[in-house]
């Protein structure tokens, strides 16, 4: 893999290539290339997996005392996923590319290697335990609408709101911590 460099999408060039990935994509969906998380703490499991869920340590921190504020209004907030690195990501597009989907529905759905904010170690998926899915129904849950109204007091803010410049669709579950 490419190592990530500040603004250097030439580096993923040869990668985007092979996965079908248009040159200009980090420029035209305004996607800043993102730098791997070096040093990451476990916020929890996957429920469907069980893997563990990682944050950078201050990500960790400020997703602890959402999720403890949280627990005391009633509201149960379950980390789903959190880093990737770009090796993982790199493997989720091309299993979604082998099953037959094109890379342009892909990329609605995925940032390209090196431009998600899950490398980062700053971004967890939220899912909520009456609907574990990451999908746009996690809007109509208790844990969206906390997330909604107290999320940015802990530095969290939705990434992908409708109609968002970078064309990823609506993802109500993908909140990104910012110091």
């Amino acid at each position: 893999m490419p190592r990530i460099g500040k603004h250097r999408p030439h580096a993923f060039a040869a990668l985007w290539r092979q996965l079908g990935i248009p040159a200009d994509y980090a420029k035209v969906r305004r996607m800043p290339m993102q730098h791997e998380a070096r040093r990451l703490g476990v916020i929890g499991r996957a429920p469907d997996d069980h893997r563990p869920v990682r944050l950078s340590p201050r990500a960790a921190t400020a997703w602890r005392r959402m999720r403890d504020a949280a627990q005391q209004d009633g509201v149960e907030l379950l980390p789903m996923s959190g880093f990737r690195s770009v090796s993982r990501q790199t493997r989720i597009i091309r299993q979604k590319l082998t099953e037959g989907q094109n890379i342009a529905d892909i990329l609605q759905l995925a940032a390209a290697p090196g431009c998600s904010e899950h490398h980062t170690g700053r971004a967890v998926d939220v899912g909520s335990l009456d609907d574990p899915n990451l999908d746009e129904n996690f809007a109509r849950t208790a844990e969206f609408r906390w997330l909604k109204k107290h999320a940015a007091r802990f530095g969290f803010h939705l990434s992908y709101p409708r109609k968002n410049p970078h064309g990823i669709a609506y993802e109500p579950w993908h909140w990104c911590w910012r110091a």
